[in-house]
């Protein structure tokens, strides 16, 4: 029998939520309120505000961010590290958790070895990796010389620094993506596998008519987490270069561009402004994404 909410239930309800809404409310909806309207201040600049000169609203930000050379250099480089992070890192999880959900054992004896990149400080991670990328002592280079390839000073060159940031964004992100690959895993009913193989399918087969599209769910979650986490990529970049966007700016990211506007440049409404442009281009992509999740959805696969 349903029940129907009473006075009383509602303000309870609401007394029990009050902490969080005003925590959310302070500290999240009214900075992207502020952050919007700051997106429209022709002149918003802290030197501006403490000689109380007027504040013009203008789409002058957006127009100087989209003829900003700078701001398109983001783009790709962030564009060029969110498609090869999310297709080797999906790929390589799938791999890996399709070949542990073979040997039971194995999952929960390698569980703690490949989560722990995920929960570690990034900027620990880039130290360590820093050191895995010394162009004279570096592992990497060691192991690229025992098969006769030139050391490569991964990150002093252009052509290498962003590779770089891929190559260990890859390796963090793996835990996670192993760990929700093997929980879709162990979601499908053995029982396909089964009449497969009674049916004769062999080990690809039943990985691509089973496997596969029994895991869209979960590589749909990996992809868009993945691409939302990619757009945002700054920590990585930071730590890396030790506070530079790379080589002559070959590794900067848009949250880079952001944060140079921002704490470097001063110019807080081209900082906001791209945060909305930002937003703009992740809303795009993932409904794009549900579009396409839902025709899948229509068609069984």
């Amino acid at each position: 029998m349903n029940r129907k909410p009473t006075l009383k239930s509602s303000l309870q309800a609401l007394l029990y939520l009050a902490p969080a809404l005003v925590f959310m409310t302070t500290f999240t909806i009214i900075p992207i309120i502020r952050s919007f309207m700051m997106s429209f201040y022709e002149n918003y600049k802290l030197r501006n505000i403490t000689k109380n000169k007027p504040v013009v609203w203008s789409l002058d930000n957006f127009q100087k961010i989209l003829a900003d050379q700078k701001f398109y250099l983001a783009l790709q480089n962030t564009a060029t590290y969110v498609f090869w992070v999310v297709l080797c890192s999906i790929t390589i999880s799938v791999t890996v958790a399709v070949l542990l959900n073979q040997i039971p054992f194995l999952k929960g004896l390698f569980r703690t070895a490949y989560f722990l990149p995920f929960v570690t400080s990034t900027v620990a991670i880039s130290v360590v990796w820093s050191w895995l990328y010394h162009s004279e002592y570096g592992l990497l280079n060691y192991l690229l010389g025992l098969v006769g390839i030139d050391r490569i000073n991964w990150l002093n060159d252009p052509k290498t620094a962003m590779t770089a940031v891929i190559i260990m964004a890859v390796w963090k992100s793996l835990g996670f993506n192993i760990l929700l690959t093997l929980v879709g895993l162990g979601n499908i009913n053995e029982t396909y596998y089964k009449a497969a193989q009674v049916d004769g399918a062999n080990a690809w087969k039943r990985f691509t008519n089973i496997t596969l599209p029994l895991l869209r769910p979960t590589l749909f979650l990996l992809s868009t987490v993945g691409i939302i986490n990619g757009f945002k990529v700054f920590d990585e970049v930071f730590a890396l270069f030790n506070g530079r966007p790379g080589p002559g700016g070959s590794a900067m990211t848009v949250v880079y561009y952001l944060f140079d506007q921002f704490y470097v440049q001063f110019n807080y409404g081209m900082a906001a402004a791209t945060g909305i442009i930002l937003f703009a281009i992740v809303l795009i992509i993932t409904v794009f994404q549900n579009i396409g999740n839902k025709y899948f959805e229509k068609r069984g696969g």
